[in-house]
């Protein structure tokens, strides 16, 4: 048996802080059918899962109709109150120049902030985005509401440490698409395809530079979208790819089609998980004090890793071995 005394998160992640943990899938989608057939997904797979495997972001900017912007910043709100109990429901709002920004704020973060878990803010350009967002939140609500932020031109892959350093920023996204063309042609359409944008060395670059910034300040890297939605297997190598060599730890998903690829692929491997459990079980005996696993020496700078194995095992819906299954009853 385990002891109790202490939780592997408190006494493991304490010295470093640790990367927040977030559900690996982030859903898009702005159309109201799509909007509610999304969070029935989500309250379905809950179910099926046992806690909340994606996030639904529920869209006011690209992926919503243009026009009676109030009207759906309304709808907006009402969907994320009325979602299911432990649901994640966020919300993209316009940018910060848009002359719906702040009415979406008002809206959105004025009459739902209590069921947001977080508002994503497109095309920051710089820390200055980051701060006008805050006030903006301010404004409209005295509740904290996390920001993600999406990156997707190169001056702003150039502020991605200063944008991740602010304490409001919970998550970092890559804006393929308006990366690409911000180049003026200079980098070719064939970088916005599924296997393109793992080849150009000046998305991969960016790629890497936002995944860094993140790691650097404990916030989450979000992987951009994959277009070649009718392709299952060209999302999960692409998700695979982000996941194992890009080290991003969460994807965008732009189809219901997109989403169980993606948690596939970010999933740690069975005997991963199995190992961590033994491993960490073995630790937490020894009250965290480096052990000796089959001829390999363990400690905390060892546990810490697989204890985030584990905890990606848990975020993607994976059945966790008995003997750790405590440690996420309330976790």
């Amino acid at each position: 048996m385990t002891k109790e005394l202490v939780h592997p998160a408190q006494v493991l992640l304490d010295a470093q802080g640790g990367a927040q943990r977030l559900p690996v899938c982030d859903h898009y989608s702005g159309v109201e059918v799509r909007m509610r057939k999304s969070l029935q997904l989500q309250a379905e797979m809950m179910q099926e899962f046992g806690t909340c495997v994606f996030d639904v972001t529920l869209d006011c900017e690209d992926g919503a109709p243009v026009g009676q912007e109030a009207q759906h910043a309304k709808l907006v709100a009402e969907l994320a109150n009325g979602a299911v109990h432990g649901a994640r429901v966020a919300a993209r709002v316009h940018a910060v120049d848009h002359e719906h920004f702040q009415q979406d704020m008002d809206i959105i973060a004025g009459n739902a902030a209590e069921r947001l878990c977080h508002i994503m803010i497109p095309k920051v350009e710089s820390l200055d985005d980051v701060l006008k967002a805050e006030k903006a939140l301010q404004r409209a609500t005295g509740k904290r509401v996390p920001l993600h932020v999406l990156i997707e031109s190169p001056a702003a892959v150039q502020q991605a440490f200063d944008i991740a350093a602010h304490p409001a920023v919970q998550s970092i996204s890559f804006g393929l698409m308006d990366f690409v063309s911000a180049h003026g042609g200079a980098i070719p359409a064939s970088a916005m395809t599924a296997q393109g944008q793992f080849e150009h060395p000046m998305v991969v670059r960016a790629k890497l530079e936002i995944a860094a910034a993140c790691h650097a300040h404990g916030k989450v890297p979000s992987h951009c979208v994959v277009t070649e939605f009718k392709n299952p297997q060209a999302l999960q190598a692409c998700a695979q790819k982000a996941s194992r060599e890009l080290g991003y730890t969460r994807m965008w998903s732009i189809h219901p089609d997109q989403i169980r690829p993606i948690l596939r692929a970010f999933s740690p491997a069975e005997d991963e998980v199995k190992q961590a459990a033994q491993i960490l079980t073995a630790a937490a005996v020894q009250n965290w004090a480096p052990i000796n696993f089959g001829g390999v020496l363990h400690d905390r700078a060892s546990y810490r890793y697989f204890w985030q194995l584990l905890e990606r095992a848990h975020q993607t819906g994976q059945a966790l071995p008995v003997e750790v299954q405590s440690w996420f009853a309330s976790h």
